[in-house]
């Protein structure tokens, strides 16, 4: 979502939902190297009209679209940053209302008590990953390759 909102700033704004549209069909793709291509696909669309999205594309690539390299179950999870914004929003949340602590222990305690209620609802509550699409992080494989993929 932020670097889309980036992306969007290098295009006039009548032209954001034509640039947003195809940017999103990127996403809908089933396998890295289908992702990769399309990403060049679009950044060589946006090349005439709109060279400063089109930089911007290439220098982002790999951050954008190492979320590929996990297993296709994760994808969803790990393309976005909402739940550590949402636990990043809760950790502010509860420490404005104590206002001002004592010592730095005290901060600590609260932060680690907010995040140890989150752990356990995205492990038991919620499951924000199964066991099964965890157990895919154990298979060996070659990141290397991968991340070869996406720079060319």
């Amino acid at each position: 979502m932020h670097y889309i909102r980036n992306l969007l700033a290098t295009v006039p704004k009548g032209q954001s939902e034509v640039v947003a549209a195809a940017f999103r069909s990127i996403f809908a793709l089933g396998s890295p190297e289908e992702i990769s291509a399309r990403w060049d696909e679009v950044a060589a669309m946006l090349e005439t009209k709109f060279p400063k999205a089109a930089a911007s594309m290439r220098n982002a690539k790999t951050d954008v679209l190492a979320f590929a390299a996990f297993p296709k179950a994760h994808w969803r999870k790990v393309w976005s940053n909402n739940p550590l914004e949402r636990l990043t929003k809760e950790v502010k949340r509860r420490t404005n209302v104590v206002g001002i602590f004592p010592n730095n222990r005290a901060a600590i305690r609260l932060i680690g008590a907010v995040l140890a209620d989150q752990h356990e609802e995205w492990a038991i509550a919620r499951r924000y990953m199964t066991d099964t699409s965890m157990a895919e992080l154990d298979q060996p494989r070659d990141t290397r390759n991968q991340q070869a993929q996406l720079e060319a």
